[in-house]
């Protein structure tokens, strides 16, 4: 500790130097630390409030001392205090202590959804108190069951339930068992079902028909009279018709009638305003930058953990694809100083977490949403940034390889492709076939002459 000033310079100075008489140490682990509570730091007061809460007779020693431990880790234990000022937070865990509430995720989810019960079981996964499971996908299960149970017709609810289930459960939980981000398909998923429902229930209302009657005629009639949103029962009849549930129905991608996109000069001037200017925290650039220089979508972006970032004898690299990509300066220094100086890490994560972008939770990573607002809030737009970086690369890169260096299907790319009338057979015709690394240290260049 360095709770003292010189006189001439006001340097800091340690208890000795400074000759201050206090004592400084923690009477039960000897540690120079600020007192807390009578003599003791904040982490003994902390292990001494929660055994005593905790560990009793009639609970399991072992497991709640885990417990103990775990929370008494903290960085910052002030934040765990801090946490456990409302009454609530403190019952939860007496009855968690007590065997009131079980130790599983189905006794958690008995308790219902509230910040609390999530924060104690990211804590409870993280130390390994509690199976890690899929945070959406766990949230996707109860909000399908509760949602299946609004549909008291056995003719809508029966094919709903079997496109549920068979189609976007298998699904998402393929993506959760391979760790991917499962946020964006439950979304999708959500969405896809309800307007089924939708569409069976006003089929049955207004024409007294329902799947195996179908007709193309409703199919245009209920897209024709509505929200775009109605074109998210494509899915459904696809696959009815690999069941055999309904035939003679198609319906068309829908087509934006406009895209959003962010000129040239506008995306330089935004990674300027990323990469060297300071108006935003350090974790908001390093995503901004992501968004401009290599297309990412923010909740791809949020997902990244930190051994994406590969390091080698030649500099950065970045896995967002099949091959690691360049990062290029200034935008390595500046993702070296995000790496070790990443925010959350003093209170659940413990420094440990694996992710680029550490949540307050222990164990995940930033919401999507967090970032999304405050890039938003800077002005940029998310879309139309990400039309522009990618359009910028597949006019000097072919499709298929932006597609595999950046995460992209092959589809998307050579949408982006033909939008900017670059076919293939043109890439041969250029005088040299740059990579999308080199396209990228190319808008850097740009970004520093014009800054």
């Amino acid at each position: 500790m360095l709770p003292g000033r010189r006189a001439n310079d006001q340097l800091p100075l340690c208890v000795n130097c400074a000759g201050i008489p206090d004592v400084f140490r923690c009477s039960v682990c000897d540690i120079e630390a600020e007192p807390y509570r009578r003599g003791t730091c904040a982490r003994c007061a902390l292990h001494g409030d929660l055994t005593a809460m905790l560990v009793k007779p009639a609970t399991d020693r072992a497991t709640m001392l885990r417990l103990v431990e775990a929370l008494c880790a903290s960085d910052r234990p002030e934040s765990i205090f801090a946490w456990l000022r409302p009454e609530p937070a403190r019952e939860l865990l007496t009855r968690l202590a007590t065997g009131a509430i079980p130790m599983t995720h189905e006794g958690l989810d008995a308790e219902g959804e509230s910040r609390r019960v999530e924060h104690l079981r990211s804590l409870l996964e993280h130390h390994g108190l509690l199976p890690k499971r899929d945070h959406h996908l766990a949230l996707f299960d109860r909000w399908l069951a509760a949602k299946l149970s609004t549909v008291q017709e056995p003719e809508i609810r029966q094919p709903v339930e079997r496109f549920a289930t068979w189609h976007h459960l298998r699904r998402i939980r393929a993506i959760a068992r391979a760790s991917r981000p499962t946020r964006g398909p439950v979304h999708w998923s959500k969405q896809e079902i309800s307007e089924t429902i939708k569409f069976l229930s006003w089929l049955k209302d207004t024409h007294g028909r329902h799947l195996p009657e179908c007709v193309q005629a409703d199919v245009d009639e209920w897209l024709a009279a509505g929200p775009t949103t109605r074109h998210a029962i494509r899915t459904f009849f696809v696959w009815a018709k690999k069941a055999r549930l309904c035939s003679g129905i198609s319906i068309d991608f829908r087509q934006p009638m406009s895209e959003r996109q962010l000129t040239q000069a506008d995306r330089l001037s935004w990674l300027r305003e990323c990469l060297v200017n300071e108006s935003e925290t350090l974790p908001y650039r390093v995503a901004g930058a992501l968004l401009l220089l290599y297309a990412q979508p923010v909740v791809r972006i949020a997902g990244l953990r930190t051994s994406d970032v590969v390091v080698t004898p030649d500099g950065l690299r970045l896995t967002l694809g099949i091959e690691p990509v360049d990062v290029p300066e200034p935008f390595a220094t500046l993702l070296r100083q995000h790496l070790t100086n990443r925010p959350n890490l003093r209170t659940g994560n413990h420094g440990d977490s694996p992710w680029l972008f550490p949540s307050t939770r222990a164990g995940r990573h930033l919401h999507p949403n967090s970032l999304m607002d405050r890039l938003r809030d800077l002005g940029i737009s998310l879309l139309g940034a990400r039309n522009a970086a990618l359009r910028g690369l597949v006019a000097e890169v072919p499709a298929p390889l932006v597609a595999e260096m950046l995460g992209y299907s092959y589809q998307v790319m050579d949408k982006h492709a033909a939008a900017t009338a670059t076919p293939y057979a043109r890439y041969v015709a250029l005088p040299s076939r740059r990579s999308a690394p080199r396209q990228i240290e190319k808008t850097r260049r740009q970004v520093g002459s014009e800054g």
